[in-house]
């Protein structure tokens, strides 16, 4: 059998919902020592990733317009790539290689099920290819 990263993945995850403010989003990153949080709408689906990065336009807005507030929609990232929960370790392995991202939103018909990490797939691989040879 063939183990994909749906046996890996993180799957109690922290999210937000395009119309959360953005002010209490910020907040639950802060509190959770994030640095970042898939963005769902309310049929489970991923619309979005809300980071760090995308919260300094906060200090922008107030800085240059005096306004401190919006939903989280008028922030987040949009275009978010992501990867199947049924791809193999080594095919998430390959996407990171080729990525600058240290984790990908996990999606299974459309809807968001997990965060893939890199240390998960290194996990992985450590339990499935090296523990086999020692």
């Amino acid at each position: 059998m063939t183990a994909t990263i749906a046996d890996y993945m993180a799957t109690e995850l922290v999210s937000v919902s395009p119309e959360d403010d953005i002010i209490e989003a910020m907040r639950m990153l802060l509190h959770w020592q994030l640095s970042g949080a898939p963005v769902v709408d309310q049929s489970g689906r991923l619309v979005g990733i809300l980071s760090q990065k995308d919260c300094l336009a906060i200090v922008y807005n107030a800085a240059y317009h005096q306004d401190w507030g919006g939903q989280v929609s008028e922030y987040m990232s949009r275009e978010v790539e992501h990867i199947d929960a049924s791809s193999s370790v080594v095919d998430a392995a390959e996407k990171f290689l080729h990525s600058s991202f240290r984790r990908f939103p996990v999606l299974r018909d459309g809807k968001l099920v997990g965060l893939i990490s890199r240390y998960d797939i290194l996990r992985a691989l450590d339990e499935i290819y090296l523990r086999n040879e020692s």
